[in-house]
């Protein structure tokens, strides 16, 4: 009855459904794929003030070893890139990429030699399962607190990052962990057809990050929660259950981040990770991912991760000493964010 009151003559008549969202048009498209190469000719000009500071900079050896130094943090960078996008921090990132692999240390390593538990049956194959079950833990506690509780990120990762940095200062007495099991030091120190293998897994997340977030609906679905959770959570979309997700994946691309640098050093030292936090968002920063959330590409955290190490590496040939590394880092996320404004008109805070 109330359809027909509502059609009849001089009755207000209902309204129209609203039009379906406009396609952006091709030219839109064509300038939000030009963003993720933004930074391509900054890391042009730096290669060729790089090559005229000291032309070993563009030797075959030193860019793997550029490529090898970044390969830990830039798994880091990844990982924090995919929970900016979905409107959230982490810094308890730093920690766990130096607590997952102090926990398996602690487990494995014989007492005679360092501090350890010594438990060997756990030096073969389970070393690895080991540090990634730690990270995804970390991961399912910051969502718990975070997803279900509902508590400030940034407030509980920053706990987080300070309990977890007492954790493994706890159990390594404060001194560094070595003589590490082949099952930890594989990946970071083995090379595959000539590369660090290190390198190469860095790459292929990299790819597998671009592929998940720019051509699924999971990516699609993270991009929504990052710009309005509500509106994505009004769309159909298991907003809790994806950012959970997306906080245990984190800590497992930290955890593994952590393992590859245990390997390549041959040690896990008590202050594993302190300060990386820094580099990370640096990087992210850099590289166009918003803090606000919704905004970002993980190929754009890749070339700002990439940009942020040539530099670094510039400064050192040049003689640059390495303690203005933590200058370098806040400059470079003043330096977006100011950028950001100018070009965007919103800062990316």
């Amino acid at each position: 009855m109330s359809d027909t009151l509502s059609t009849a003559p001089g009755s207000p008549s209902a309204a129209p459904p609203s039009p379906p969202p406009a396609t952006p048009p091709p030219r839109t498209l064509a300038i939000a794929r030009l963003r993720d190469l933004a930074l391509v000719p900054a890391i042009i000009a730096v290669a060729i003030v790089g090559f005229i500071v000291n032309p070993v900079f563009l030797r075959s050896d030193n860019i793997v070893n550029v490529l090898q130094s970044m390969s830990e943090i830039s798994i880091v960078v990844l990982a924090e890139t995919v929970v900016l996008i979905a409107g959230k921090m982490d810094l308890s990132l730093e920690s766990t990429f130096g607590l997952a692999p102090g926990i398996a240390a602690w487990l494995i390593v014989d007492p005679a030699v360092t501090h350890g538990l010594g438990l060997h049956a756990l030096s073969g194959g389970w070393a690895v399962p080991v540090v990634l079950l730690v990270g995804a833990l970390v991961g399912a506690f910051n969502g718990l607190l975070i997803v279900r509780f509902g508590l400030n990120g940034f407030i509980v990762t920053l706990g987080m990052l300070i309990v977890l940095r007492g954790l493994l200062t706890g159990i390594s007495g404060g001194k560094t962990f070595f003589a590490l099991p082949e099952s930890m030091t594989y990946l970071g120190s083995t090379t595959w057809l000539g590369v660090p293998a290190s390198i190469w897994l860095s790459l292929l997340l990299f790819v597998g990050g671009i592929v998940v977030l720019g051509f699924t609906r999971p990516g699609r679905a993270l991009y929504a929660i990052g710009g309005n959770v509500d509106a994505a959570r009004a769309a159909g979309i298991r907003t809790d259950r994806i950012l959970w997700l997306t906080l245990v994946v984190a800590g497992m691309l930290a955890a593994l981040a952590g393992l590859l640098i245990s390997g390549r050093l041959a040690s896990v030292p008590a202050a594993q990770g302190n300060g990386a936090i820094f580099q990370v968002f640096a990087a992210a920063v850099i590289g166009g991912v918003s803090l606000n959330g919704g905004k970002g590409t993980v190929f754009g955290a890749f070339t700002g991760v990439l940009l942020l190490f040539m530099i670094i590496n510039v400064l050192a040939l040049a003689g640059v000493p390495a303690q203005w590394t933590n200058f370098l880092n806040g400059a470079v996320i003043l330096v977006a964010l100011v950028v950001s404004r100018i070009t965007g008109g919103k800062a990316q805070t």
